[in-house]
C-alpha cells in the first residue's frame, strides 16, 4: 500500500492524512468546489476537485472519486465517514479495478447498512434486538397504523440512515405520520433509500456503543465501549469512555454480542456495535455502523489504539497485533463536537469566515481533531462541525475538568458556535453525577438554551475581571490612580467595588467587605485573559464594548459594563430600546435551502403550524408559525437559497 485516497472531506480527512504519513504512506485528498481551499486539501501530497460544492454531485459521485483514484495512481480508499463509507457498490467496484478499500468488505456493508435486514440477523446471531416491526411502511397512513400496533412512543427510521438522519421519534397519530414523511424524505436525500421502518422507543434510554476490530485471519476484538447518551435530535454532542454506567459484566456480555454479531456477518477492519441501554441495564441492539466512528479518539486515548492505523494494516492483509485480554482501560475520556451552530437560537446552523479560530495548547490531556484553519469557510452545503475537542483524565471528573478548562480556552469568531452549551452541559449536576440519558437536553432544556444563569459568586467573578481588564486597557492610554471606586454592571444587577494593584496582583474590595486577589495573565489586543484567584485559574473569552466587556466562561455569557459611580447614577435615567416584534414577519433563522412552502398566501394557520421546510446543512428544519394569523405575504419560493433573517413569510 503505497498511496491512499482519502474520499471524504474535513476533520476526519485530517485525521487519515496524519496516521498514513507516520506510517510513511502518501496521501491523496478529493475536494468540491467549496472546499477547494480546505485544510485536508492542504495537508494532503496530492489533491484532485471532483465537482460543484453540493455534496450529491461531487463527494457522493462514484465516478468522479474513480477519476481522481485513475489520475493519482492510489492503491487504496480510505472512505473516512459519513459520503461513500457504507456504500457497497463503491466497496465493490474499488475491487473489480484492484484498489483496497481500508474498510469492511461488501457483505458486511450490505448486512449491516439495511436495518431491516441487520436486526434479523442479529436475531440469529444471538443479539438483543428492539421491540418493532420489520416490515417497510408504505405511506403516511400505514406509519400511523403500525406505529399503534408497536405502541407509542415509537421511532420511526430510515432504513439506510445514520448520523441522526432519518430519524424522528412519535408521540402520536399525527407525529407519526409526519414523522414518516420526514425521514423518508432524509433516507431518499441523503442515502438513496426511502425506506422506513418502525420500533418501539424505549424510554429514558442510555446509548452505549462497542467498538469493534476484526483481520481477515479469524481475530475478533472489542475495545470497550463508548457512552453517547448526550444527543441532540439523535445527533451526538458530547460522548465518553468508558461509560460510568456500566459494570464489568455488562461490559463484557455487551461486548462479546458485539464480537457475535461482527463474526456472523464475515466483518473485517474496525466498527461499531450500538447499543440502546434501559435503566435496569438491559441492551438491544440498534444498528452497526461499518466504518470508523467520529468519536473514535475517546477509545483510542484509553485504549492507546490507533485505530486507523489498524484499518490501514487489516486491510493490508495484517493480523491483529494484539489479544482480547491486552485491551485495558487506562483512565477516561471525553469528546465534544464543536459545531458552527447557535445554542441561542435553538441549535441553528450558522456559516461564515472563521475570522479568530484558535483551539487550545495541545498535550497529553488535549487533542483537537479539525479540518478547519483560521480565516476559512464554514459552508453550507456539509455538517457543521467545526472540531472535535477530546480531553483525557486519571478519572472521570479529572477528564470533566480538562474538558471544561479545554473549552474556556477554544476562540472561534465568526460563526456561532455551540462552545457555550458544551460547557453548560458538563457542568449540569446531573451530567456531574453521570444520571444522564439520550433526553438529557430535551429534559434539562425544554424551552432550548439561554445561557447559564450567575450566582452572586459568579456575578463578583465576572465584575472582578471585567474591572481588571478595564484597568489594564487604561493604563496603556492614561494615568490611572492607585485606587479607583467603580460599578460594574453585570446582566443588568450592580455590583461596587474598588480596584488597586499591589506588586503585580490586582486588589478587589467589594461593598459587603470581600476582598479578592486576582493575578492576571493576558495582553490587551488579545481576546482571552486568565486570572487566578490564590486557588483557581479563571479562564474569560471578552469582547471589548464601548463601557464595559463581552464575558464568556463555564457556560455564562454576560456583558459586564463598568463605569465610575457617577456616570453610573446617570445611566440608569438611559430609556431602553423595545424589542422588535417577529410574530408577523417570520425571518430565516438560517441559512439554508427551501424545500417545500406548505402554506398559501391568504391561509389561516394557529400557533405552531408548520409554514415551510427549510434545508440546512444536510437537515430538514420545520419552520413554524409564532401565532394565530393570516397569511399576508409568501416572499420565497421552493428552491430558493436564503441567507439568515432573510424574510420568509409575513402574517397578519
Amino acid at each position: 500500500m503505497k498511496k491512499i485516497l482519502i474520499a471524504n472531506r474535513g476533520e476526519i480527512a485530517c485525521r487519515v492524512i496524519r496516521t498514513a504519513r507516520k506510517m510513511g504512506i502518501a496521501t491523496v485528498a478529493v475536494y468540491s468546489e467549496a472546499d477547494s481551499r480546505s485544510l485536508h486539501v492542504r495537508m494532503a501530497d496530492e489533491a484532485y476537485p471532483i465537482g460543484p460544492s453540493p455534496s450529491n454531485q461531487s463527494y457522493l459521485v462514484t465516478d468522479r472519486i474513480l477519476e481522481a483514484i485513475d489520475k493519482s495512481g492510489a492503491d487504496a480508499v480510505h472512505p473516512g465517514y459519513g459520503f461513500l463509507s457504507e456504500n457497497a457498490a463503491f466497496c465493490k467496484t474499488l475491487q473489480e479495478r484492484g484498489v483496497t478499500f481500508i474498510g469492511p468488505g461488501v457483505q458486511a456493508i450490505n448486512a449491516m447498512g439495511d436495518k431491516i435486514a441487520s436486526k434479523e440477523l442479529a436475531k440469529k446471531a444471538g443479539v438483543n434486538v428492539i421491540p418493532g416491526s420489520n416490515e417497510v411502511i408504505r405511506d403516511k397512513a400505514h406509519a400511523v397504523e403500525v406505529a399503534r400496533l408497536v405502541g407509542y412512543p415509537v421511532m420511526i427510521k430510515a432504513s439506510a440512515g445514520g448520523g441522526g438522519k432519518g430519524m424522528r421519534v412519535a408521540r402520536d397519530d399525527a407525529e407519526a405520520a409526519e414523522g414518516f414523511e420526514l425521514a423518508s424524505n432524509e433516507g431518499r436525500s441523503f442515502f438513496k433509500d426511502d425506506r422506513v421502518f418502525i420500533e418501539k422507543f424505549i424510554v429514558n434510554p442510555r446509548h452505549i456503543e462497542i467498538q469493534v476490530l476484526a483481520d481477515s485471519h479469524g481475530n475478533t476484538l472489542y475495545l470497550q465501549e463508548r457512552e453517547c447518551s448526550i444527543q441532540r435530535r439523535n445527533q451526538k454532542v458530547i460522548e465518553e469512555a468508558p461509560s460510568s454506567f456500566v459494570t464489568p459484566e455488562m461490559r463484557k456480555a455487551m461486548g462479546e454480542q458485539a464480537v457475535q454479531l461482527a463474526k456472523a456477518c464475515g466483518y473485517t477492519s474496525a466498527g461499531t456495535v450500538e447499543f440502546v441501554v434501559g435503566a435496569d441495564r438491559s441492551f438491544y441492539f440498534l444498528e452497526m455502523n461499518t466504518r470508523l466512528q467520529v468519536e473514535h479518539p475517546i477509545t483510542e486515548m484509553i485504549t492507546g489504539i490507533d485505530l486507523v492505523e489498524q484499518m490501514i494494516r487489516v486491510a493490508r492483509g495484517e493480523a491483529l497485533s494484539f489479544t482480547q485480554e491486552q485491551v485495558g482501560i487506562n483512565g477516561w475520556a471525553m469528546e465534544s463536537r464543536i459545531y458552527a451552530e447557535d445554542p441561542y437560537r435553538g441549535n441553528l446552523p450558522s456559516v461564515g469566515r472563521l475570522v479568530y479560530y484558535r483551539p487550545p495548547e495541545v498535550n497529553r490531556y488535549v487533542r483537537v481533531d479539525t479540518g478547519v484553519f483560521e480565516g476559512g469557510e464554514v459552508s453550507i452545503f456539509y455538517d457543521p462541525m467545526v472540531a472535535k475537542l477530546i480531553t483525557w483524565g486519571e478519572d472521570r471528573e479529572a477528564a470533566r475538568i480538562n474538558m471544561c478548562a479545554a473549552l474556556d480556552n477554544f476562540m472561534i469568531r465568526g460563526p456561532a458556535h455551540n462552545i457555550d452549551f458544551l460547557n453548560a452541559i458538563l457542568k449540569h449536576p446531573r451530567f456531574v453525577s453521570g444520571n444522564i440519558s439520550t433526553q438529557f437536553i430535551a429534559q434539562e432544556y425544554p424551552d432550548g438554551f439561554s445561557g447559564v444563569p450567575l450566582d452572586d459568586k459568579e456575578r463578583k467573578l465576572f465584575a472582578a475581571a471585567a474591572a481588571c481588564l478595564q484597568q489594564g486597557y487604561n493604563a496603556l492610554l492614561k494615568v490611572i490612580p492607585e485606587k479607583q471606586d467603580l460599578v460594574v454592571t453585570v446582566d443588568k444587577s450592580d455590583v461596587a467595588l474598588s480596584v488597586q494593584r499591589r506588586q503585580g496582583i490586582t486588589i478587589v474590595n467589594f461593598q459587603d467587605g470581600e476582598e479578592m486577589e486576582l493575578a492576571d495573565s493576558y495582553s490587551p489586543g488579545v481576546s482571552i485573559a486568565t486570572f487566578h484567584d490564590g486557588t483557581s485559574y479563571h479562564t474569560f473569552q471578552f469582547k471589548r464594548l464601548v463601557e464595559g466587556f463581552h464575558l464568556n466562561k463555564g457556560g455564562v455569557r454576560a456583558v459586564a459594563v463598568v463605569r465610575l459611580p457617577r456616570h453610573n447614577q446617570l445611566a440608569h435615567f438611559m430609556p431602553e430600546k423595545e424589542a422588535l416584534d417577529t410574530n408577523r414577519k417570520i425571518l430565516s433563522p438560517m441559512p439554508g435551502l427551501v424545500l417545500r412552502i406548505q402554506v398559501a398566501e391568504g391561509d389561516k394557520v394557529e400557533a405552531g403550524a408548520s409554514l415551510l421546510v427549510l434545508e440546512a446543512m444536510k437537515m430538514e428544519n420545520i419552520i413554524r408559525a409564532a401565532a394565530n394569523g393570516t397569511i399576508k405575504k409568501i416572499y420565497v419560493d421552493s428552491g430558493d437559497t436564503v441567507e439568515t433573517d432573510a424574510p420568509l413569510i409575513e402574517m397578519e
